[in-house]
This record gives structure tokens, sequence and C-alpha cells, in this order.
């Protein structure tokens, strides 16, 4: 596993100890974020030859230790591909995808490859198809711990599954059941105790909620961040309703037909949205007032209004931490935005 040297982290006091006056203010903050998952210039592509679909262009990103990274877009931008390639089952085509500092995209050994398998785990979207339909739920449940032997004695495992089936709302007695038996939401739980009882250092959630009733969302969703704080879980949290990322994330990454267009903390996404394909996922979020809801006008994104035929769009730093896709005309133009 090629090894990807790094500085070492300073550790310095927070944001809130600064001068409000403090230039290098993000640079500090930047600096004391440990970057946990980087993306540098991946290119996904599907087929061969002639018939070569290229799916995901130049993706770059980082995702820090502890903190719960969106990436939003409609069906088909990419999204999904993106987390099946942390977890190796899409490869890259270019680029690198870096994990603790080691490059996992390409061959591994066995034993590496079996680290990135024991600390990056998968939700997965359909419950349904992602359980085993033959095993009990103990079985599934305990899959990860019986390949890692993450136990000492039967006893422990035991303790570990029936801790975490509590954890998740379940109880002891679903322990013997099988998937078929459950709801949808049920089913999502599963899943979930699954790849938390591993105790990963990364979880890639892929729209974990779009088939759940909207109670048991926010129950999913409560479970999720319940984990982040007890046991300092990292997210991928992929999804395409914005009104929902924005409980749940600390910085949002926002992607159009396999391009990163936007990435910036959650506040500041919604307080100061630039490129305008964010601003159309905007302003498709419902609003609860029924005459506001009626009144609201949609705006819908047209890719024809860059002009990008000589002045070639790449991901800028326009500052506050807010990156955007955008040649040297339209970064001007942004700058001036969020001055």
């Amino acid at each position: 596993m090629e090894e990807i040297k790094e500085k070492d982290n300073v550790v310095l006091p927070d944001k809130e100890n600064f001068s409000e006056n403090e230039k290098n203010e993000e640079d500090i903050q930047k600096q004391e974020r440990e970057v946990l998952l980087s993306l540098k210039n991946v290119d996904i592509c599907f087929g061969k030859g002639k018939k070569t679909f290229k799916a995901v262009r130049n993706a770059s990103f980082d995702i820090y230790k502890g903190e719960t990274f969106s990436l939003v877009g409609e069906s088909g931008s990419g999204k999904t591909t993106i987390g099946r390639a942390i977890i190796r089952i899409n490869p890259i085509s270019a680029g690198q995808i870096i994990f603790k500092g080691k490059v996992i995209s390409g061959k591994l050994s066995h034993k590496e490859d079996r680290e990135v398998v024991r600390n990056i785990q998968m939700v997965f979207q359909d419950p349904a198809a992602s359980l085993n339909e033959r095993a009990t739920v103990e079985y599934i449940i305990s899959e990860g711990l019986n390949s890692f032997k993450l136990y000492s004695s039967e006893k422990e495992r035991m303790e570990k599954i029936e801790s975490i089936v509590k954890e998740v709302g379940l109880l002891p007695e679903h322990l013997t059941r099988y998937p078929h038996e459950f709801s949808g939401g049920q089913r999502q739980r599963i899943g979930l105790a699954r790849s938390i009882v591993m105790h990963p250092e990364l979880i890639i959630a892929d729209e974990p909620i779009s088939a759940l009733d909207v109670s048991i969302r926010a129950q999913v969703l409560n479970l999720l961040k319940k984990f982040q704080r007890e046991l300092n879980m990292t997210y991928l949290f992929i999804a395409h309703d914005l009104s929902i990322v924005k409980f749940i994330s600390d910085r949002i990454g926002v992607i159009y037909k396999g391009d990163i267009v936007e990435i910036a903390e959650a506040e500041e996404l919604f307080q100061f949205p630039l490129h305008p394909y964010t601003k159309s996922l905007l302003s498709a979020i419902p609003v609860p007032d029924p005459n506001i809801e009626k009144n609201k006008k949609l705006y819908v994104y047209d890719p024809s209004i860059h002009d990008y035929s000589e002045d070639k769009p790449t991901l800028q730093d326009i500052g506050h931490n807010h990156f955007v896709f955008c040649n040297t005309k339209e970064f001007e133009e942004y700058k001036k935005i969020r001055s």
C-alpha cells in the first residue's frame, strides 16, 4: 500500500479563541482537523473503447475525522458510484483514493484489503436487497465479527450483538428471525447494526432513509447522530434530499452528472449557494406553509448558461472554505457575491 507522507497535524486552540481580525483563521482551522479520507482527481468509467462512459470526472474532496460529509445530487449524478469506489466495488480509472494517509485504490495485498473492509463499512439504500433472506438477524449482524474475529469468546460475541440490537431499537428476540419478517424501517436498522457492530472508522450511508416512512426517517437519522457522538464515527452520507442533508451534515458536496460543482459547510451552502445547480436543488425543497409553497418560484438549471468553450472550469476555493466548479470569469463573479 503506497504511503502518503503528510506533515503532522498541529494542535491549536479552537477557532473562537482567535481574534476576528485573524487573517489565517481558516488555514488554522484546516490544520486542526484530521483528514480521514481523500479523493484526488478521481475518474470512474464504465465500458471499454468507444462505449466508455465516464460516470465521475476529476472528483476531489476530503472527509475529516468525526464529521458527516454529504454528497448530494439527482439520480444518476454519480453519488453512489463514488461510494462504491471507496469500498472498492467500482474500480477507478484515474486519480487516487486515500484512507488514513494510504492509497487504497488499485491493487492491495490481502492484509491491506481486509484492513480497508474492517474500517470502511456501507449502509445500502435498499435494506431488502442488501440482507441475506436465508440468514437470521443474528448471523447477519455477526458476519463481520466472525470474519475479523472481533471477540474473544462466544459470550462476548452475543453480548456485542445483543447490545447493538438494543441500540438500534430492536429486541433480542428478533435475532432468531429472518429479514422478510421485518418492515423496511426495521430492515434498515438491521443493516445499520451490521455496520456499526464492527466499530468502523468510516460509514458510507447510501440514501439509507429514502425508502422509509417520514416518522422512521427521523429515528434512523437520530441513531446515526447518536453513534457519531458516542463512537466518534465519520459518515459519507449520500442523498438527493437537501432538507434532510441540512439536518445531519457538517459539510456538503453537490454533484451534477459526474462533476463536483460545489463544496461548503452546511450553513454556508444554504445561506450562500453559488452554483446555479445548487440553487435549483434548494429551490425544490418543500416548504411547510401551503401558501408559500404554492407561490414559490422553482429555479430550473440550464447547463447552457455556462460558456466553457475556451475557459475551462475547475473546482476553485472562493474563501470561507467554499469551493465552486467554475472558470476564471465565473470565479470573479462568485468572489464578488461572497466577498
